[in-house]
């Protein structure tokens, strides 16, 4: 799953959209014409197994060290054939198993869609499916009425169905996962956005476009998927089952937050058309010569060659100068060429696939744990892979007069389109908004989005609200939704930002928060080292009884919402690591810590009257301006409490 639950929850509103019933897929001068680039003649390292292997040993065993990783396993395929595999590390850093590209099993995580998308098409080819039609004609529940408009499987496909994230009961420990079925109607989502206008990463909408091709077809989905995709393309070491079966568990590579550390539990994934695979690389090269070659391996074919064009071609973007969607593939144009393709993560397995489509190269990689932070070896490796087989010059065009003054219109916070609406993780969206800010010579600085040195990327306007990176080639485009909202249009067209105001802005309400917090904690600590100070010099505190007992409730407020604070950071970081927290079983720890916070944001009110009594009362300024100060910081907490629904009791989140 794309970043499912790792990194602390951070997730990742009409849109104007360019929506294609009949998609086509750029001319190659088009694509060229959006990065502008030149491709030198001279310089070129030939893609040979050779150079590949001299270029892979080079990099990868460094990458392992350095990052902290156990092992990897990387194939590259041509014109067809597969050109070249290798594994590199261990499988099992205990017992010193080696990874192997043709036998040690690697978890791809949400590249799982492309097969779950490939069984929706090779459906559609055969009439058994519409892509047009509202996706509630397919299944046994029904998906609310929304927006007056139905979802459809081009909606799926998209990642644009509306819905809002989910992480309850994504992972579990407990094998097997429940009945797709079943899984979907209780964990039904809500919509938080007009079908096909806002795309928003979603693995409800892949796992029910799983469940569709289980009804249609009549086959479990693992079955069908075994039937139709991997008998046919010789893919004997893959399965989508959990637990493995059990001529293939012992293949399994163990997973690991570092390549140092203990190996961790098999991640069961509950929505497994969306990301319970388990392959090798040389299995996924096949996967990925299938796609190069028009649905076509050999004699085996398991696409028509239009329906694969097709499943290329762009389907959905918010503007024409942005990468798109396609049918479940997503572009990730570089280098003056048009590449599509799909990255997965669970915990601990970070994968990459890579389609060159004109160029018949693929390029699949997997590692077996999450390493160091940073930026992620998968990009440096194929951002290096890119350049050395594929090199060209990213665009000269000159910065458009207008850069300062636009700088400063779309600098600001943007939160992620793919995120919860509903629940007590809209605190996630607060925390991990994107940051756009204006820099020197009017160019744009994105902190989130770090270049291959780890410095953030910086980006200079080459046409109206078009800025592209320095020295690069991703691109961020600017322009209002039908609210008159600022978006801001990402390199990764399954999400978008959304420029937030004050009230939403996670540059004010973080510190605010913060600043809450800490005046509440110096409080309680300041308590009775001000009792000792006092009893040592013999002082006593001049109030009434009535003021002594608000003094007491105030610090026993402060002292609720602390534990409230500290108890709910505490449920998600040990959820990461134990992840029946993020189920059933974890609702009562949440509602309890829930009900402390409720009980401590009541208590806002007694802080409230402690003042006025205070500024009422002959007290001195000083204990007037504390009581002032406390209600503030009661303030900011309510104010980030609210925005991030920290409050609100929801069995969906």
């Amino acid at each position: 799953m794309k970043k499912a639950i790792t990194f602390s929850l951070i997730a990742l509103l009409c849109a104007t959209s360019v929506w294609c019933q009949v998609p086509t897929v750029p001319k190659a001068r088009e694509v060229t014409k959006q990065v502008s680039t030149e491709t030198p003649s001279s310089g070129v390292h030939e893609l040979t197994a050779s150079d590949v292997e001299a270029f892979l040993d080079g990099i990868l065993p460094l990458q392992l060290k350095a990052d902290d990783i156990a092992g990897a396993t990387v194939a590259v395929v041509k014109d067809g054939k597969l050109l070249f595999a290798r594994a590199y590390g261990f499988a099992d850093v205990k017992e010193k198993r080696p990874v192997s590209a043709e036998e040690t099993l690697f978890r791809p995580g949400s590249i799982s869609k492309l097969f779950t998308w490939t069984a929706v098409m090779q459906l559609f080819e055969t009439g058994k499916l519409d892509l047009d039609r509202d996706v509630n004609d397919y299944i046994d529940f029904k998906i609310p009425e929304a927006f007056g408009k139905p979802i459809t499987l081009k909606n799926l496909l998209t990642h644009t169905p509306g819905f809002e994230e989910q992480i309850k009961d994504l992972f579990s420990n407990e094998a097997p996962p429940p009945p797709l079925g079943q899984y979907l109607k209780a964990h039904l989502p809500r919509r938080i956005y007009p079908p096909g206008t806002v795309p928003a990463y979603s693995n409800y909408g892949t796992a029910l476009a799983g469940y569709i091709v289980e009804r249609v077809s009549g086959r479990p989905f693992n079955d069908y998927i075994e039937e139709n995709i991997f008998k046919p393309l010789g893919m004997t070491r893959s399965t989508f089952a959990q637990p493995l079966p059990q001529n293939l568990a012992g293949y399994m590579s163990n997973g690991y937050g570092l390549g140092s550390g203990d190996p961790k539990e098999f991640e069961v994934v509950n929505v497994y058309p969306a990301g319970s695979l388990s392959s090798t690389a040389t299995d996924m090269a096949r996967f990925i010569i299938a796609h190069l070659q028009d649905g076509q391996v050999g004699d085996v074919r398991i696409l028509k060659p239009e329906t694969a064009r097709l499943m290329h071609s762009r389907l959905f973007a918010l503007d024409e100068k942005a990468n798109a969607m396609a049918y479940g593939f997503y572009e990730e144009s570089r280098n003056g060429r048009r590449i599509i393709g799909h990255g997965g993560d669970t915990q601990y397995f970070h994968s990459d696939a890579h389609l060159v489509l004109d160029s018949g190269v693929g390029f699949f990689v997997s590692y077996n744990s999450a390493g160091k932070k940073g930026v992620p070896p998968r990009t440096v490796l194929w951002e290096a892979f890119l350049d050395r087989y594929f090199p060209a010059t990213p665009s000269s065009e000159a910065t458009i007069a207008s850069a300062a003054q636009d700088a400063r219109t779309v600098s600001g916070k943007y939160m992620l389109s793919r995120r919860s609406e509903s629940s007590f993780l809209r605190t996630a969206s607060l925390v991990g908004q994107f940051t756009i800010s204006p820099v020197e010579n009017g160019s744009i600085e994105l902190a989130e989005l770090p270049a291959s040195n780890g410095r953030p990327k910086r980006f200079r306007e080459v046409s109206s609200m078009t800025f592209l990176e320095e020295n690069g080639w991703d691109v961020l485009i600017f322009k209002p939704d039908s609210n008159g909202r600022m978006q801001m249009i990402l390199p990764y067209p399954f999400f978008v930002g959304q420029k937030v105001g004050v009230l939403e802005n996670g540059k004010i309400l973080v510190p605010v928060v913060m600043v809450s917090l800490l005046i509440m904690l110096l409080t309680l600590l300041l308590w009775p080292i001000a009792w000792f100070v006092r009893r040592h010099y013999g002082h006593k505190l001049d109030l009434t009884g009535k003021e002594k007992w608000l003094r007491l409730l105030v610090r026993i407020d402060f002292f609720l919402i602390l534990v409230f604070a500290i108890s709910i950071v505490s449920l998600v970081i040990y959820g990461l690591e134990h992840l029946w927290v993020f189920s059933d079983r974890g609702n009562t720890y949440f509602r309890l810590v829930q009900i402390v916070g409720m009980v401590g944001a009541a208590g806002t009110l007694l802080v409230l009257f402690n003042a006025i009594q205070s500024w009422t009362s002959k007290r001195r300024i000083w204990g007037k301006l504390q009581a002032t100060i406390f209600v503030l910081a009661c303030i900011g907490f309510l104010w980030f409490a609210f925005v991030g629904n920290l409050l609100r009791f929801s069995s969906n989140y």
